[in-house]
């Protein structure tokens, strides 16, 4: 399967049912009351982080998803069945950005984290929920509301325990099937590994996740070579183990080839220089093509020292020392417990208890706002949501909606807007021509 670590998709929740409009006729009660049901509710759309993947391939052919709409009302006061929500399984490390504003909403880190991405629309209320004493008999009821419809951008950063980095060709790959027994790619030419590659190395205590992160170039902060898109995989990483190539003999160039790979590191985040890190010399099996090999050997060992890192010369084609560097990472994995629901990148968006709100924003005030061609649209968060749920195909809801405009004088502001009789007016879902004083209301009857 391809890797792919980011893509964008279209998430939608179910449209709530519409209420019923509804009386009771039975054959000695032939005048009862108000009957009609409640829509049921839209389902949402969820995702829910799961170890069985480690890629998004799976969104890369279908883009768009959709939750279950609701049922309708029934009369004899039977109520919708709710919409069916839809979960959609994505990797761990999975972060959810708003496609729109960029927004980060939620980082899905362990198994089983979920992040409700889009709300499905409340039910229409049936006319039996407005009866009263002073209403017997209302003869309206409310259409479902639309679900959230938001684009999202996914963007997958992988969470192993130890990630190996390094220039192109330095070994990695053959490193990590060495260690865990994987079987990336692997042949003698820069650019082998195009995806990070995964391997798990199983200890007494807990399973090791190893990644094989794609090969850095100098300038690979600033999106050279294959640049940001495999650096942030690191991001999550416990213990950073950077690979060298020894053929060379060339102590100046290994230590240059370590510079250009920790100064784009601490470019693209400062704070990598201070994830702990080891260092691993790998070709020793060429020993014999280097004149005076171990004193070659001594100068980057002591260097590293000097430095802080721990060294270790290995061969991952004949496997001498492997050994030694699979214990060295047990010992960490051991020492350092991976942490459980505390590497997140940012805090999920708590789920909301009113559907619809984080789409539409909170706006109080009135604001009509001109249109091409001669057009208007009011901005007001309770008047488009009624103009959603009122059915405007029952006059009492037109009735309704008409003192809801005179209450928040919207007449008023279209005239000062410039607004003339028989222009046309949005407000949500919902035109109607301006007629001051005699509004003729075409409502949406999807």
């Amino acid at each position: 399967m391809r890797f792919v670590d980011i893509l964008s998709i279209s998430v939608s929740g179910g449209r709530g049912g519409n209420g019923c409009m509804s009386f009771l006729r039975e054959k000695f009660l032939p005048y009862g009351g108000p009957d009609g049901g409640n829509g049921g509710r839209g389902g949402d759309v969820i995702l829910e982080a799961t170890p069985d993947l480690q890629t998004l391939a799976d969104f890369e052919h279908r883009r768009r998803f959709v939750a279950g709409n609701g049922g309708h009302g029934q009369g004899n006061a039977k109520n919708g069945k709710s919409g069916g929500s839809l979960t959609l399984k994505v990797p761990c490390g999975t972060l959810v950005y708003s496609e729109e504003t960029g927004e980060g909403l939620a980082d899905l880190v362990e198994p089983g984290d979920v992040f409700v991405a889009a709300l499905g629309g409340r039910g229409g209320r049936g006319n039996r929920v407005f009866a009263s004493s002073l209403r017997r008999a209302p003869r309206f009821s409310e259409k479902g509301e639309h679900g959230d419809d938001l684009r999202l951008r996914l963007e997958l950063k992988l969470i192993a325990d130890i990630g190996l980095v390094g220039l192109p060709n330095a070994g990695k790959s053959s490193i990590l099937a060495a260690v865990s027994g994987a079987t990336p790619k692997i042949a003698e030419y820069p650019f082998t590994t195009l995806s990070p590659n995964l391997g798990v190395l199983f200890t007494d205590v807990d399973a090791v996740v190893l990644a094989d992160i794609p090969g850095l170039i100098e300038g690979a902060s600033e999106d050279k070579g294959l640049g940001l898109a495999f650096l942030r995989h690191v991001e999550r990483t416990r213990l950073l183990l950077h690979v060298l190539d020894l053929a060379s003999g060339d102590f100046e160039g290994v230590k240059n080839d370590w510079r250009i790979v920790r100064e784009e590191m601490g470019r693209y985040d400062a704070q990598l220089a201070a994830r702990p890190c080891a260092v691993v010399g790998n070709k020793i099996d060429l020993r014999d093509d280097m004149p005076d090999f171990e004193g070659f050997l001594s100068r980057v060992a002591g260097f590293f020292d000097s430095e802080g890192f721990a060294f270790y010369a290995v061969s991952a084609l004949s496997g001498e020392n492997m050994d030694l560097l699979a214990g060295k990472i047990v010992d960490f994995a051991n020492s350092r417990p991976r942490p459980r629901g505390e590497a997140r990148l940012f805090a999920s968006v708590p789920v909301e208890t009113e559907p619809n709100s984080r789409s539409r924003g909170a706006r109080h005030k009135v604001q009509v706002v001109p249109l091409p061609g001669g057009a208007f649209r009011v901005l007001h968060t309770q008047m488009e949501r009624a103009a959603e749920r009122y059915d405007m195909s029952q006059s009492e809801n037109v009735a309704r909606f008409t003192r809801l405009l005179r209450k928040h004088r919207v007449e008023e502001l279209l005239v000062a807007a410039g607004a003339t009789a028989g222009a046309s007016v949005s407000i949500g879902r919902v035109d109607f021509d301006f007629h001051p004083d005699d509004i003729d209301y075409r409502g949406d009857e999807e």
